[in-house]
């Protein structure tokens, strides 16, 4: 239980108002954590909670405010449940069996029906009877029926919704194709100021695991004795993987032909498209000389006086893209009017939010052609350690030197 939020498959409940959506949550949960009334409009935000469920391990479930909420609070409900719907690994359309099918709900569905191929219908109230044109819609789309809120048909719901989530495309690990059994790694993670006291932050946790489930050993080690700890080798390690703000002295410290990369790049991999952050790198050399640059984090963290997103990434950008850049900082995208508005985005490793996630802000920034960068690979450039960093990753590598 865990599991970081990120990492496990999101359900997402949606549909019109009144439709069963909090009483399923509920059964679902076999607990109360959503609040139930026959007044339209009862759930405002999105409801999360996490649960294991059965051969797809932990996973967290979405309760979203009704597609036909009305009013300016309503529509601003409405973005949010449609936000969560874009994020989701398994959406689920919920809808009375015994009514007809609506326009909107059947417009969701084939919104998604394009780029969720885990979409699944629930028909609630299925005690009351069943309008046969939507049932036999619904069988299409995989369809479970449950007699709300006396929980006949959740058994059924739950293998459903695990044969479902096989077909949700899951995130890859962080050494996901960088290595095989046996392998030896080094991974640098400097104990600094930004450091959380007493714990490792979740990049560096983990790329660990994911060392030892791949069946391969590491050495962890802060910058300071990375030195002396190569020299002791026997092994030369398969790949070094260090926080992206030490990578001039770990760069130093190792010989030019080892390869090595950060927790930042394969975490831009992981969660997002280390293609996409290539353009942006491009596009560093044609900065405007008035840049208006947006600092994209994913998590709330506490500030230290030289805090990589705030204070070292424009003091480096100052100094060796445009002087006078402007920047500003925000957790989540900007409305498109005022995103158009930006020449550069740079994002952390999203390291917090889902690959999902990430993808969706990647694509409204392709399509406004606003180029981004991830903390690692701009890293990476000022530090003149590319194309290096991106050795380990073919594809990448080939691409930042075909110049395209």
């Amino acid at each position: 239980m865990n599991t970081p939020l990120a990492e496990r498959i999101k359900i997402v409940l949606f549909g019109l108002r009144n439709a069963g959506k909090s009483s399923l949550m509920n059964a679902l949960m076999a607990q109360e954590v959503s609040i139930v009334s026959p007044t339209p409009g009862t759930t405002a935000d999105p409801v999360t909670r996490t649960f294991e469920l059965g051969a797809l391990g932990p996973v967290a479930i979405t309760d979203t405010a009704g597609l036909d909420d009305g009013g300016e609070l309503g529509i601003q409900r409405v973005e949010k449940s449609l936000e969560r719907l874009r994020h989701a690994d398994i959406p689920v359309l919920v809808t009375r069996a015994d009514t007809p099918l609506t326009d909107p709900e059947r417009r969701m569905v084939e919104q998604l029906a394009a780029t969720k191929p885990a979409l699944t219908v629930v028909l609630t109230h299925a005690d009351l009877g069943y309008d046969q044109a939507k049932y036999d819609w619904a069988r299409a789309q995989g369809v479970a029926s449950v007699e709300s809120p006396v929980r006949r048909g959740i058994e059924e719901l739950r293998g459903l919704l695990e044969k479902k989530g096989a077909q949700a495309d899951p995130e890859a690990s962080p050494l996901e194709g960088l290595v095989t059994e046996g392998d030896f790694l080094i991974l640098v993670t400097p104990i600094d100021l930004a450091a959380p006291k007493g714990r490792l932050i979740l990049p560096q946790v983990e790329t660990i695991r994911d060392t030892l489930d791949k069946d391969c050993a590491c050495l962890v080690v802060k910058e300071r004795e990375l030195f002396g700890f190569y020299q002791l080798l026997t092994k030369r390690p398969k790949l070094v993987i260090c926080d992206s703000q030490a990578f001039a002295k770990v760069a130093a410290d190792i010989p030019a032909d080892q390869p090595l990369t950060s927790f930042s790049i394969l975490f831009g991999r992981k969660k997002g498209d280390l293609s996409v952050y290539l353009k942006g790198v491009k596009a560093l050399a044609s900065m405007p000389a008035d840049a208006k640059v947006l600092v994209l984090e994913s998590c709330a963290h506490h500030q230290q006086a030289d805090d990589i997103g705030t204070v070292k990434i424009p003091r480096l950008f100052r100094q060796l893209v445009q002087p006078r850049a402007e920047f500003h900082h925000s957790r989540q995208l900007p409305p498109e009017s005022e995103l158009a508005s930006f020449s550069l985005v740079i994002n952390c490793a999203g390291c917090m939010v889902s690959r999902n996630a990430v993808l969706d802000r990647l694509s409204i920034l392709e399509r406004l052609n606003i180029p981004v960068v991830n903390y690692g690979l701009f890293l990476a450039w000022v530090n003149g350690l590319l194309p290096r960093a991106l050795e380990p990753f073919p594809r990448e590598y080939a691409l930042y030197n075909s110049g395209s």
